[in-house]
């Protein structure tokens, strides 16, 4: 698909319902916001059913319209209602198609979709579980779309492993970033000096920062760790920000802040809290590191980071090996957008961050420019949104 191509053209105004438990704040979130504007831009009408939250102003604002529903409840009572209230919405509105984002609403959503006879789309946004049975079993409406979305060629592997859905049903359509709101020359200088003068940064070396919800399998003790070897081999101008929201138990936040202390790492290692400007904090930082112990479904922290020009380094695992080039990889030094390392190795982890230390700036930057034109390429928001249109398109067009 071209995206000076409407896949609209010759549907008329197609309704579009996406299903997802709230718009507070995350990727499918995100997502769902996108794919809404691109359905108005397209020429179609755009709902959203959820029970509601921080995101509903900006739907709103790009000409989506939201409807306030229990899509987010696990109730088996709620959930049987939904049906209901969902296959009324359907009919009432004349939706064309139906897309699911989440497990819960998607049961609910795929009854609704299949009383109606409208083609139902899923997209599998989270980690695709082999067990127990019953998460299996619970996972499973995710594979039961018409169309089954993945957001990258590894989640769409395990869904097929795992479900075995019909091959044809499958599609890899990666996450797309806002490649313009991801720019590192559009961010302006005060806005690193508020983020310096926050976070205190050691300044005789490279800044790395480590974005990601404080939660284990996220890594961020293994950066301490890989932070705490650097120390020990005598490597010492460098600094790490851990940056992100706390979502996980108070006690793995003072385990982290034990681990610094213990490593006597001092300013060289700080836990920074959440960011609400992450250009920013991609423009202050040298080098991104995203070393999750568990495969990512796609790794959208390695992308953004790619898109500001920063040089990444990711476990070997999931999304990630296809979003960031190794030196490794065809193309060699000259393309590498980044390094990767083997999930959980902490020895690895450190090696890759000296390689970052000892490179010059030039390198740095020359690392940051492929990630930059791989990002465009491969990884905008506009990419995403035309070719999941174009998979609404291809259903309705059957339908």
């Amino acid at each position: 698909m071209t995206p000076d191509r409407n896949p609209f053209a010759d549907l008329g105004k197609p309704t579009i319902l996406q299903v997802i438990p709230a718009l507070e704040t995350g990727g499918a979130e995100r997502t769902t916001v996108d794919v809404a504007r691109a359905v108005v831009a397209a020429g179609g009408r755009a709902l959203v059913a959820s029970r509601g939250g921080r995101m509903v102003p900006e739907l709103e604002a790009v000409g989506g319209e939201h409807i306030e529903l229990a899509a987010h409840s696990k109730n088996p009572v709620v959930m049987a209602l939904n049906v209901e209230r969902l296959t009324r919405l359907i009919e009432r509105e004349g939706v064309s198609l139906v897309h699911a984002r989440s497990r819960a609403p998607a049961w609910s959503a795929l009854a609704a979709a299949r009383r109606s006879g409208r083609p139902f789309v899923t997209t599998y946004h989270s980690r695709v579980h082999d067990r127990p049975r019953l998460k299996v079993f619970y996972n499973s409406v995710m594979a039961k779309g018409d169309a089954v979305i993945a957001n990258s060629e590894y989640t769409a592997q395990r869904i097929r492993h795992i479900h075995t859905p019909d091959e044809a049903r499958v599609f890899t359509v990666p996450r797309g970033v806002d490649i313009a709101g991801l720019d590192a020359d559009k961010v302006e200088p005060l806005r690193m000096e508020m983020l310096r003068e926050a976070w205190k940064p050691y300044e005789l070396g490279p800044l790395f920062i480590h974005p990601a919800r404080l939660t284990r399998w996220k890594g961020q003790f293994l950066s301490i760790e890989a932070a705490k070897i650097l120390f020990e081999e005598g490597v010492t101008a460098f600094s790490l920000c851990i940056v992100g929201d706390h979502q996980a138990r108070e006690s793995y936040k003072a385990e982290l802040e034990r681990q610094i202390t213990d490593a006597r790492l001092g300013p060289h290692v700080r836990i920074c809290g959440n960011c609400d400007d992450m250009p920013a904090a991609y423009a202050l930082a040298d080098a991104v590191i995203s070393p999750s112990i568990e495969p990512e479904p796609f790794g959208r922290t390695a992308v953004e980071a790619q898109a500001m020009a920063r040089p990444v380094i990711v476990s070997d695992a999931g999304g990630q090996r296809e979003t960031v080039r190794d030196p490794s990889d065809e193309g060699g030094v000259e393309q590498a957008t980044g390094l990767r390392v083997p999930a959980g190795d902490a020895g690895a982890l450190a090696a890759a961050m000296r390689k970052i230390i000892d490179m010059s700036e030039a390198e740095r930057h020359a690392m940051g420019r492929n990630g930059r034109m791989n990002a465009v390429a491969h990884y905008s928001v506009g990419a995403m949104c035309h070719a999941t249109l174009d998979i609404y398109a291809r259903l309705l067009a059957a339908k």
